[in-house]
């Protein structure tokens, strides 16, 4: 088990956004048992890093590792993915900066493969569940429904989760007293409450992320 990373604890609030369509995605975190998901609702004109950064805050991850989304094309079913450029990424990636969920995402029961965190290899699907017209008066995006907590950041995957539930649940355990210390307190993974999800504005994250702040 790696050390802890905590992301900057500065919040920047997020902007309203100009839009008349919503996409609906129910995000599920793949191979845990019962399933950890996230219900939320963005404008489609945001782009990939936009709906980056509403999963990150959705799901409850602190967004210090890598990510890349995973799509295929409807006509030629080849794969292709979006995600951040860098040094070490292949030409082929495209900018999730620049590129729009609708451009990508057209078809209501479309999915797209999430990863987050290369090293844990954190696999989330991605389901378009409807496509809406805007709410006045209503705030996007938004959280409607989820449950279950994430798990905590650099715990090893799946393997690793799940360890640490089995330690949890024996306080007399060998080594819980190191995973309480490591967490930082109490962990409960059934606690989740959508009302209590707050979103970043991503274009304020993306300057960070760029540190161009």
């Amino acid at each position: 088990m790696s050390e802890k990373i905590v992301k900057n604890s500065k919040k920047q609030n997020r902007k309203s956004v100009t839009c008349n369509t919503i996409y609906q995605f129910k995000i599920t975190l793949n191979d845990i048992t019962p399933p950890i998901w996230r219900r939320i609702q963005v404008p489609d004109t945001y782009t990939f890093w936009d709906l980056h950064v509403a999963i990150q805050d959705a799901m409850g991850w602190l967004d210090c590792h890598l990510h890349e989304f995973y799509l295929r094309d409807n006509d030629s079913g080849r794969k292709y993915s979006i995600g951040m450029p860098g040094e070490e990424t292949p030409p082929e990636l495209l900018d999730d900066h620049e590129e729009k969920i609708k451009d990508h995402v057209t078809q209501e029961g479309q999915k797209i493969e999430y990863i987050y965190d290369f090293g844990d290899d954190w696999e989330h699907e991605i389901e378009l569940e409807k496509i809406l017209a805007k709410e006045d008066g209503k705030t996007y995006p938004n959280c409607p429904d989820g449950a279950r907590a994430c798990p905590p950041e650099d715990v090893g995957s799946v393997p690793g989760y799940e360890e640490l539930l089995e330690v949890l649940k024996d306080p007399q355990h060998e080594e819980y007293q190191e995973f309480i210390d490591w967490l930082g307190g109490k962990f409960d993974p059934e606690q989740f409450d959508p009302r209590k999800v707050e979103f970043d504005d991503p274009e304020w994250r993306w300057k960070q992320a760029m540190d161009l702040e």
